[in-house]
């Protein structure tokens, strides 16, 4: 750079992101970094502890879930489940938290996938989170269990959950900015795409009229919708088509 001359460089969706939210972090037991292939996904195998607990929450919630039946599913004695875990909240946070990381980390590279318009931006991350929430649909839904994560568990899993919220709203808030989002409320507007995108889990079904993938494009036109977008250059599902 030359002497006494400064460059501003703009702060996007892209540029803004946290560096906590930049780095990789460890996931025990949960899919690796799926990198630039963020559209694809593997058959999830837990470990057989966290996996029983995962079974037990479903079948009968966080509160009717029986320690004693979890252990039961793997065989394995209490002393050596609280060893592992340290007792039932232990095996909600980690599954909560592994599973906030794995979106996490596919809505990231979809947004560094998409470009610097935000119409582009706002259509992957939509189209990851929604396919998150149908393909790991078995997991996802216990999002609606962070009610009973004690305090100081709940303060960190609604931080990492947050991340994902500040990626929407300021992608939302940079194409009201480049007047390719006409909603009067961006805060609003991307705080309802993420509700409207998570709530996936508790009614999707595989053997459903849609598959994923149908279901995350219907989502991105109903996303784009919210925002008031203008297509600038879009095809049927609000992409840009010029690169």
């Amino acid at each position: 750079m030359a002497e006494g001359r400064c460059t501003v460089v703009r702060q996007t969706a892209r540029t803004k992101q946290p560096n906590r939210m930049r780095r990789a972090e460890p996931a025990p037991g949960f899919e690796s970094d799926p990198g630039a292939d963020w559209r694809h996904y593997e058959e999830l195998e837990l470990p057989p502890l966290l996996g029983a607990a995962l079974e037990e929450f479903r079948a009968h919630g966080y509160h009717g879930g029986s320690i004693r039946a979890i252990a039961g599913r793997v065989g394995v004695t209490l002393p050596t489940l609280y060893y592992h875990h340290g007792n039932k909240q232990g095996l909600l946070v980690a599954l909560l938290m592994g599973s906030m990381h794995d979106v996490l980390i596919r809505a990231r590279h979809a947004l560094e996938e998409a470009g610097d318009r935000p119409e582009d931006q706002l259509a992957n991350v939509v189209e990851a989170v929604t396919l998150y929430t149908t393909h790991r649909r078995h997991i996802a839904f216990l999002d609606g269990e962070i009610r009973n994560l004690e305090p100081d568990n709940r303060e960190r899993y609604r931080a990492k959950r947050e991340e994902l919220s500040v990626m929407l709203r300021r992608i939302a808030a940079d194409g009201v900015a480049d007047g390719v989002f006409t909603t009067a409320y961006p805060t609003e507007a991307a705080r309802a795409i993420l509700t409207m995108c998570q709530a996936v889990a508790t009614w999707y079904r595989a053997d459903g009229p849609l598959t994923e993938a149908e279901v995350a494009q219907r989502y991105v036109a109903i996303a784009l919708d919210a925002v008031g977008c203008r297509r600038r250059g879009s095809g049927k599902d609000g992409r840009s088509q010029e690169k």
